[in-house]
């Protein structure tokens, strides 16, 4: 069924964002805490595991590769 176009429309929904303030002490806690937890491993020792892990894959795939040549 065609409306016509002379009557009532309906509006837009209305919606309200709640305000939010800037805080700059929290702003700065909230970076400390991030440096914190990103310090906490220095690069040097995330560099090594992931030589660690790399060295385990390794070995592992050429396990798999002899056993495959083995059968």
């Amino acid at each position: 069924m065609i409306r016509p176009m002379m009557g009532r429309r309906t509006k837009p929904k209305k919606f309200e964002i709640p305000l939010r303030y800037y805080d700059p002490e929290e702003e700065e806690k909230r970076k400390k805490r991030i440096q914190i937890k990103t310090r906490s491993l220095s690069r040097r020792q995330r560099e090594k595991s992931q030589n660690v892990r790399i060295l385990v894959y390794a070995v592992g795939l050429a396990a798999v590769i002899f056993l495959m040549y083995i059968l």
